[in-house]
C-alpha cells in the first residue's frame, strides 16, 4: 500500500467513526464513542466539516450530508439561550462546551467555551460554503449559519486586556485566564475580527500576540501538544500569508507547524523519558485519553501518568501516543506522518486500528487494561477504549487538505476569514488575490 493509499484508508475509516458518533435526530456529535457521552460542540464543528469531505468522496450522498448538517444547526439555533444555569444551550450566542445529545441543552455544570464555540462556528461556515445549492435544505444551512454568527456577542467575552477569556459559567462568572498566544485560539480571534459588524478592535490580535515571546523556541513558536498547531490550520490556509510577527521572522504559520512536527520527531528520537516505542518514525503527543491518574515506579524513578490530558514535546509526557497528533499533521509533513502511521499499524495492528480508524491513544509503557478490541500485541500496552470527536474530526479534515485542499479552498472564499485575517494584519499569499 502506498503512502497515499494508506492515508486514504485511514481517512475513510475515521470518517465512519464520526458518522457512528452522530445522533441522527439532533445532528449533534458525541464527545466520545462508543462510550455514551454528551455532545461536544467542537466535535460538531469538526463533524460538519467532515460531511463536506464525505460528500466529495462519495462516502455519503449530498442529501445525507446536508441533512445531518441542517439538523445540527437547527438544534443549536432553536435551543433556548439565557443567563440561567439550566434549560439553555448558552448565552449571547456562545455555547456551553458540552450539550445534551438530543436536546442541545447544557450538560452538567460545564463552562461556556469561547474556543469550542469558535470551532463550532468555523465548521458551520465551512458547511455553508460547501452546501451552496438552491434547494431548501442547503439554503437553510446558509441561513442558520448566518444567524448563529450574527447573534454572537463577541465583545462580551473581551476582558480589559483586550483578550478573550477562556470561558464563563453562571455559577462563578468569567474564568480568570485569557487566550494569549501561541495555541489553538488563532481561529477564535480570526472569526471575531472577521464577523460582519464585529465590535472587536484590531488591537485584539496585537494583545493575543503579546504572549508569543515566551512561546518562541529556537526556530518556531512552540506549543507542546500538536493540536495547537493543527486546529486553526484545519480551516485557514496559512501557506504564504503572514502577520507582522511572522513577517519579521520570514516565516508563516504553516512553516511554523512543519517545524513543530520536526520538533516532535527530534523529541521522540532523543526520548528523554525512555518510554517504550518512541523514535523518528513513532511519535505523537497531544491532548488525548490516557491510562489513568496514578504513579508508578519505572526504572529508578517514579513516573506520573494521567487520564485525559494535554501531552507535548518537552512538556508533560507519560508515554501515551495519540494517532491524531500524527494523522492531523499530514499537510505539514506528509512522508513523516505516513511513515509514523504505518509504523503504528505494523507494530500494534488491530489493537489500535480497525474499521473505524484509530483508538484515541495507546501507551506501550503501561500494562494494558482489559479490552475487547481484538488482538493485542505484546508491546502495545494500554489502549484507549474510545474515539474522541475532537481528535477524529481533524484526521479526516487535515488529510483532505493534504489530498485536495478542499477545506482551504472553501474557506478562502469565506468573507469572515478574509476580513479576520486582514484586520489582524495578514497579507501576501492568497490574500493578495482579488476578493471572490
Amino acid at each position: 500500500m502506498t503512502d497515499e493509499d494508506l492515508l486514504a484508508q485511514i481517512q475513510a475509516r475515521t470518517f465512519a467513526s464520526m458518522i457512528a458518533a452522530t445522533d441522527r435526530g439532533s445532528g449533534l456529535t458525541a464527545d466520545r464513542w462508543p462510550t455514551p457521552s454528551a455532545c461536544s460542540i467542537a466535535a460538531v464543528g469538526f463533524a460538519m466539516t467532515c460531511w463536506t469531505v464525505g460528500v466529495s468522496h462519495g462516502w455519503m450522498t449530498r442529501a445525507h450530508g446536508a441533512d445531518l448538517t441542517v439538523r445540527a444547526l437547527r438544534t443549536l439555533h432553536d435551543a433556548p439561550q439565557g443567563d440561567g444555569p439550566d434549560g439553555v444551550s448558552g448565552t449571547r450566542g456562545w455555547f456551553y462546551h458540552f450539550l445534551n445529545m438530543r436536546t442541545g441543552l447544557r450538560a452538567g455544570t460545564c463552562e461556556l467555551s469561547t474556543i469550542d464555540t469558535a470551532l463550532l462556528l468555523a465548521g458551520a461556515l465551512c458547511a455553508a460554503r460547501f452546501f451552496d445549492g438552491e434547494d431548501a435544505v442547503e439554503a437553510e444551512i446558509r441561513t442558520l449559519t448566518a444567524a448563529l454568527m450574527a447573534r454572537v456577542d463577541w465583545a462580551w467575552f473581551l476582558r480589559p486586556s483586550g483578550r478573550f477569556a477562556l470561558g464563563w459559567a453562571p455559577e462563578s462568572g468569567f474564568i480568570p485566564y485569557e487566550w494569549v498566544g501561541y495555541n489553538e485560539a488563532m481561529i477564535l480571534y480570526i472569526l471575531a475580527l472577521g464577523a460582519e459588524g464585529s465590535p472587536v478592535p484590531e488591537s485584539a490580535w496585537t494583545a493575543w500576540c503579546e504572549g508569543y515571546g515566551r512561546s518562541w523556541r529556537g526556530d518556531h513558536l512552540s506549543f507542546g501538544p500538536m493540536f495547537g498547531h493543527q486546529y486553526s490550520h484545519l480551516w485557514v490556509d496559512f501557506r504564504g500569508v503572514q502577520d507582522a510577527f511572522m513577517r519579521q521572522r520570514g516565516l508563516d504559520y504553516f512553516e511554523n507547524s512543519r517545524r513543530a512536527v520536526a520538533a516532535q520527531q527530534t523529541y521522540a528520537r532523543e526520548n528523554p523519558g525512555r518510554w517504550n516505542g518512541y523514535g523518528d518514525d513513532l511519535w505523537g503527543l497531544t491532548a488525548c485519553d490516557g491510562p489513568g491518574d496514578f504513579r508508578r515506579l519505572r526504572g529508578f524513578s517514579i513516573k506520573a501518568f494521567r487520564a485525559y490530558s494535554a501531552r507535548g514535546a518537552w512538556d508533560f509526557d507519560d508515554g501515551t501516543l495519540a494517532p491524531t497528533a500524527v494523522a492531523a499533521s499530514t499537510p505539514f509533513a506528509p512522508q513523516a506522518c505516513a511513515a509514523a502511521l504505518r509504523r503504528m499499524i505494523e507494530d500494534h495492528g488491530p489493537a489500535i486500528y480497525g474499521p473505524h480508524g484509530f483508538q484515541d491513544a495507546f501507551n506501550p509503557s503501561v500494562d494494558r487494561a482489559p479490552t475487547d478490541h481484538g488482538e493485542v500485541r505484546p508491546l502495545t500496552g494500554w489502549v484507549g477504549r474510545d474515539m474522541l470527536g475532537i481528535d477524529q474530526g481533524p484526521i479526516v479534515a487535515m488529510i483532505e487538505n493534504h489530498r485536495s485542499a478542499l477545506i482551504w479552498r472553501l474557506m478562502r472564499q469565506e468573507p469572515v476569514i478574509r476580513r479576520g485575517l486582514e484586520r489582524a494584519g495578514f497579507g501576501g499569499g492568497w490574500l493578495s488575490d482579488v476578493s471572490p
